[in-house]
């Protein structure tokens, strides 16, 4: 394990510090936009700006990591995250802000390729499951407090925006100071869509409607706070709320997934995020602050987890030499989702005021609901046991975080002989 750690710690660290700034950002952002006063429908239309950056990036990336390598791939891409954040304070139209937002979210898309293709290659099979929850957890964790951040400088101000880019620049430093080798260049990405559709329709419809639901609440919901009345600090808490429910709640939906038909628990993760999406309309009429925090802890604890559900379920279903295809597939598909739902959940937004983004996050959650059990109806399916792990939709190379990824062939794999290998 120790040696595991060994060659995961500096991309570890680096990814860290990254998604603590990236956390900052997802808080700022929206706030900055609402200061300067942008719409509701226009920060949305920066929202899925970033969708479509990111969804871009994400199958640019291979091709650049092989042609520059892992090392220079991410300290080029860090150093122009950096760029585009200080660009950002600069930014004065709506725009200017869609542009910035869309190469920032290739960049980082290109990032993530880069660390999750890192830690998958050197998690080997007989460390893969503790060394990648490591990685998962240290990186989740600072994605889910950074936000909290905000109430160390003014949103008015350049100082938060300078906060975050410091934050991107010092993630270099692991990474420049790294004695380990590389890991071998990855693949290209192929998805297949249709095909995939013929085979775990749940699967595919359910990252879609992950990104039109997850997508305008994770990107709008510091403005819906301070719309219902809540103080900058506290509607940033709702982030930390958000990322804190889905923390706590991942393994144990997981472990469930493990036991039962997955499509039961995507239907019942669904189901439950509806309700509670009606919830929080309620409570941001009635409740105090304190009691609107937990409900959306709830919310993340549920829909946050539903992606990992659905890319455990396809993989149930493919071949081995399938999964890399299989989970960039899914992930076409929820980056679409991220691209669109933002445009819907401000329209809502703007035209049924705050409790609007809620009112469609139920209504495309009861969707899901009612696919899924049309489903399960048709189509019996037994209950799969293989180890579940933490996805998030993130680059194709979370392909090794997959349930069947330890299938895959391995540096320990090769080490062994071609009749020790078929003995097995």
């Amino acid at each position: 394990m120790g040696s595991s750690l060994s060659l995961i710690w500096t991309i570890t660290v680096a990814t860290t510090l990254l998604q603590a700034g990236n956390g900052l950002l997802q808080a700022l952002l929206p706030l900055r936009m609402q200061a300067e006063g942008l719409s509701i429908s226009s920060i949305g239309l920066v929202a899925a700006g970033y969708g479509l950056g990111f969804s871009t990036g994400c199958f640019v990336a291979p091709a650049f990591i092989r042609r520059i390598g892992y090392i220079r791939a991410f300290a080029s891409l860090a150093a122009l995250a950096a760029v585009l954040i200080l660009a950002m304070t600069q930014a004065n139209s709506t725009g200017a802000w869609v542009v910035l937002r869309m190469l920032n979210g290739a960049t980082l898309a290109c990032i993530f390729t880069v660390t999750d293709g890192w830690i998958s290659a050197r998690a080997t099979s007989s460390h893969r499951g503790r060394t990648l929850s490591i990685y998962m957890v240290a990186t989740k964790i600072a994605l889910m407090l950074s936000p909290l951040g905000i109430g160390l400088g003014d949103i008015r101000s350049d100082g938060l925006f300078m906060m975050v880019a410091a934050m991107m620049c010092l993630s270099l430093l692991p990474i420049s100071a790294t004695r380990t080798e590389e890991p071998p260049p990855p693949l290209g990405v192929k998805v297949k869509i249709k095909g995939l559709f013929a085979v775990a329709p749940s699967a595919i419809v359910g990252a879609f409607v992950v990104g039109l639901a997850n997508g305008p609440v994770i990107a709008i919901t510091p403005v819906f706070g301070t719309s219902i009345g809540l103080s900058q600090d506290q509607a940033a808490a709702l982030l930390f709320a958000l990322q804190a429910g889905s923390l706590l709640l991942q393994w144990p939906m997981g472990w469930i997934s493990d036991r039962f038909d997955r499509r039961y628990v995507i239907g019942g993760l669904a189901a439950g995020t509806t309700l509670l999406s009606l919830l929080i309309l309620f409570a941001s009429i009635y409740a105090p602050p304190g009691l609107i925090i937990f409900t959306f802890a709830a919310w993340g604890g549920l829909a946050l987890c539903i992606y990992s559900v659905c890319a455990a379920h396809a993989c149930d279903l493919v071949e081995p030499d399938q999964i890399i295809s299989t989970v960039s597939s899914l992930l076409f598909s929820w980056a679409a989702g991220v691209t669109i739902g933002p445009l819907l959940g401000a329209f809502a937004m703007d035209r049924l005021g705050p409790g609007g983004l809620f009112i469609y996050s139920a209504v495309v959650m009861s969707i899901l609901t009612v696919f899924i059990a049309i489903r399960i109806r048709i189509q019996s399916r037994p209950a799969r046991k293989g180890g579940f792990v933490d996805i998030a939709p993130i680059s194709p190379a979370t392909a090794g975080l997959s349930t069947r990824a330890e299938s895959q062939p391995d540096a320990d794999a090769e080490e062994k002989k071609p009749e020790e290998a078929k003995a097995e």
